[in-house]
């Protein structure tokens, strides 16, 4: 999403609830001056490329065991 500093100023709480969820890129006079962001986004991302690797049918015990054998 794209604003303008004026907007960003006049609605600064629903911004930043906002990028929760995605980048806010702030312009001035038509350039991008600034990327309101979520700090911890990568995390996220990195989270949620981890669904569905693991089989539905493995236990956490039998995940636990196979770590420690890799230790």
């Amino acid at each position: 999403m794209t604003i303008t500093a004026t907007e960003l100023k006049e609605n600064l709480s629903k911004y930043l609830l906002l990028s929760a969820t995605e980048d806010i890129f702030i312009t001035r006079n038509g350039k991008v001056i600034s990327k309101l962001t979520n700090p911890f986004q990568e995390r996220v991302d990195v989270a949620k490329s981890l669904f569905g690797i693991l089989p539905a049918d493995i236990t956490l015990e039998e995940v636990r065991a196979e770590r420690l054998k890799k230790v």
